[in-house]
């Protein structure tokens, strides 16, 4: 069986961060791990509470991981402090870590910054370079970009431009009040858009943690880069429109929508 490592802050609700990976992980068949960077406490209305761990604590859990059970792809979201972001990027070296993908989780849909200005530089000058595929939405391709996105013209500039700049693969989602779900990929051999339907389900928390897992999942099992966006954005696609509808807020997706077997059935 083919591995993952998530890199990432806890969710206790379920629905994004280290459990939202786990969870696609297993869906899209491969075994998942984890190094935590923070704990949260939310729900599906929001946050009310976080605990980082320390750089020490970071560095001994992928150290654990990685020497014990290789990854052979890594997901990295959530991670707020520059000293954080330095571990990560040293480990990746140290370990020729492979099929790194990253989900650059700077700010929130409401608009909230999510990170230091200090942690953004080191996360441009130390991770971004050593990533496969980064995962932005549009306010974080506009940070990353340095002007705004107003149209799928202003996308494939902001990707190109990204490319330039931190020599990755991007997919620049369009999700983000802009059109029906189109994202764009942009590689060393061009770009590519893949069209979405956009799903009319209020629930759609942990979207991009969801996302950028999957696209993990599909390197570690060997597709290359265009196929691997193409399924994770099929997974997810079919992971809103089971209309999973939990909590009082944006509630989470239902990742096992595509999970059958003996073991599942109620009595």
């Amino acid at each position: 069986m083919r591995t993952a490592l998530t890199i990432a802050g806890s969710d206790s609700c379920g629905g994004a961060g280290i459990q939202a990976d786990i969870k696609t992980m297993t869906a899209n068949g491969v075994y998942a791990m984890s190094a935590i960077t923070a704990l949260t406490a939310q729900n599906t209305t929001g946050v009310t509470g976080i605990m980082e761990v320390t750089p020490e604590f970071l560095k001994e859990q992928l150290e654990d991981v990685i020497t014990d059970i290789r990854p052979d792809a890594i997901k990295i979201g959530m991670v707020s402090s520059g000293k954080l972001i330095s571990v990560i990027a040293e480990t990746i070296t140290r370990f020729e870590l492979v099929n790194i993908v990253v989900d650059p989780v700077m700010i929130a849909t409401s608009g909230a910054r999510l990170i230091s200005k200090e942690a953004i530089e080191v996360l441009k000058e130390q991770l971004l370079p050593k990533a496969n595929i980064i995962t932005p939405n549009i306010p974080e391709a506009e940070v990353l970009a340095g002007f705004p996105i107003n149209s799928g013209e202003d996308m494939e500039k902001a990707a190109e431009l990204i490319y330039q700049n931190f020599h990755c693969n991007v997919l620049l989602k369009g999700g983000h009040q802009l059109n029906d779900a189109n994202d764009l990929l942009f590689t060393g051999e061009g770009k590519q858009w893949f069209k979405g339907k956009r799903i009319h389900n209020p629930n759609t928390h942990g979207t991009g943690c969801t996302l950028s897992s999957a696209i993990a999942s599909n390197l570690a099992k060997g597709y290359t880069m265009t196929e691997a966006v193409e399924y994770a954005k099929n997974y997810i696609s079919g992971a809103l429109a089971a209309m999973l509808d939990l909590g009082k807020g944006s509630g989470p997706m239902n990742h096992a929508f595509a999970i059958s077997g003996e073991y599942k059935e109620i009595k």
